[in-house]
């Protein structure tokens, strides 16, 4: 159905929509996406460093030093 919407069917939908909506409310509507979208991007970017900051701190070498192998021997 939507395979046949050529340029002309576009142009024809974005001239209803702004004469329905008018200009100064479509413009505020891509402001508030846009801040949408930064939003969204900030919230991954803060996730994948916090998922980075946990794997980082699960990898630390837990490794017995010499003076702990040899309490455990004295045992």
């Amino acid at each position: 159905m939507l395979n046949n919407i050529g340029l002309p069917g576009l142009l024809l939908i974005a001239v209803v929509v702004l004469v329905l909506f008018g200009r100064g409310k479509i413009s505020s509507l891509m402001g508030e996406v846009g801040k949408g979208i930064t939003s969204f991007k900030k919230g991954v970017s803060e996730g994948t460093a916090e998922l980075d900051a946990d794997s980082a701190a699960e990898a630390k070498d837990v490794t017995p030093t010499a003076e702990t192998s040899s309490e455990t021997d004295k045992a």
